[in-house]
């Protein structure tokens, strides 16, 4: 292993996924200087997605979410500033400022400092009884509300709209799904599968309201969503699913270059010297297909941390990893691998009606994303096809009888 210097001190911005998988790198890669980590909220790294599954549902305990347990960190002399805010960075002099005014100089600085909901200034969106979920106490928020025969209003047919909506409605709530698509996850995995979803979310009992939310109403708490083309949603809380933008703010006061979210390479090199970021805030170069692109999936945290630790010790690889992530719904899963597409060219391999196949977006032929309802080992096969960015065979594709280790194989000569 190549010799780590040992006076050294690596900073990093942002205790989530993306930041307390760098750290642990840090020191699984040998480092024997400090390793302080700074997080906005009072918790170590946890998992984001359970949040609006099984923690949510209440089948798991918060400690479950937690990326290690807390003694891993004072195993390997982590120093975790949890709670604290850093309020300006100052690259020239290689140190950062937290709100209280203390400096702390870095050799190397990571921001990973991730993304916040997108909450619009829609009229009454500041009444008590609308939430969104972002953080563990979001959750626990919506929690509170939660009691069989409540009625709930989710604002937003995205992964977070569509697993929250699932979560209350398996509680024994009444739920009404409201997005302008009016068909869930149509924008990542396309119209034709996102109304498979459709249906499974109606057969489950779930109201789906097509129409842009335009505001909110109530006396003292939230009592109904306002829907352009739709009548009122009438509701005891609701719940915002409308994405998230990355938190840029310190780099952009930085002077770092920034467009949708903190530009880096494909090391994770910002604009700064010695200043690395990953994770959902990083706008990365994919040597893959040859274009930027920012992902705010728990995989890409885990693997860009590792990349970006690996690169602040000078060790880094270009950063080539196909995006993946996964969402549970109801007794469905549904894996997702690829570049986002418009899914003009589709080719399933399975059954639509019987909620079993992989579905493939093609370009000219390469395989651009492939999304599975249950049908994970599929999926995971198909990343090859993916990565070869040759044309396969439709036909093949299609045939079930057909391995798809064998056609990535052809695919990758």
């Amino acid at each position: 292993m190549t010799a780590v210097p040992v006076i050294r001190r690596f900073v990093l911005i942002g205790a989530g996924v993306a930041g307390g998988t760098a750290a642990l790198t840090l020191r699984k890669e040998g480092v024997e200087g400090e390793v302080v980590l700074i997080g906005a909220e009072p918790h170590l790294p946890y998992d984001r997605p359970p949040l609006s599954k099984e923690f949510l549902r209440g089948e798991a305990p918060f400690e479950r979410a937690l990326l290690q347990p807390p003694e891993r960190y004072e195993e390997v002399s982590i120093e975790c500033r949890l709670g604290e805010r850093v309020r300006v960075i100052h690259p020239q002099d290689h140190a950062v400022e937290l709100d209280g005014g203390e400096r702390i100089r870095y050799d190397r600085l990571l921001l990973a400092t991730g993304a916040r909901n997108r909450r619009p200034r829609l009229p009454g969106i500041d009444l008590p009884g609308v939430h969104d979920v972002r953080t563990v106490e979001d959750a626990r928020a919506v929690m509170d509300e939660m009691a069989p025969g409540r009625r709930a209003a989710i604002v937003g047919m995205g992964f977070v709209g569509s697993e929250v909506a699932a979560s209350l409605r398996s509680c024994g709530l009444e739920v009404s799904l409201i997005a302008g698509r009016g068909v869930p996850l149509a924008r990542v995995l396309g119209r034709r599968i996102g109304e498979v979803l459709a249906a499974i979310h109606r057969e489950h009992g779930v109201r789906l309201v097509g129409g842009r939310a335009v505001g909110f109403e109530g006396d003292q708490m939230v009592r109904r969503v306002l829907v352009e083309g739709a009548d009122p949603v009438d509701c005891d809380f609701a719940v915002t699913g409308l994405g998230v933008e990355p938190s840029v703010e310190l780099a952009t006061t930085a002077g770092l270059e920034v467009e949708d979210g903190i530009v880096v390479d494909e090391r994770c090199r910002t604009s700064a010297p010695d200043v690395f970021a990953a994770g959902d805030v990083a706008d990365y170069f994919h040597p893959l297909v040859g274009r930027r692109m920012r992902v705010e999936h728990w995989r890409h945290a885990i693997r860009h941390g590792q990349a970006a630790a690996l690169s602040m010790l000078d060790r880094a690889t270009p950063y080539d990893d196909i995006p993946w992530f996964w969402s549970d719904q109801y007794e469905h899963n549904i894996q997702f691998t690829g570049f986002e597409t418009e899914w003009e060219h589709m080719v399933v391999r399975g059954d639509l009606e019987e909620r079993r196949f992989v579905a493939y977006s093609l370009s000219d032929g390469v395989v651009q994303a492939a999304v599975a309802f249950n049908q994970g080992r599929d999926l995971r096969r198909s990343t090859s096809l993916i990565a070869s960015r040759t044309p396969v065979d439709r036909g093949s594709l299609m045939d079930q009888t057909v391995d798809l280790r064998a056609l990535a194989r052809s695919a990758l000569r």
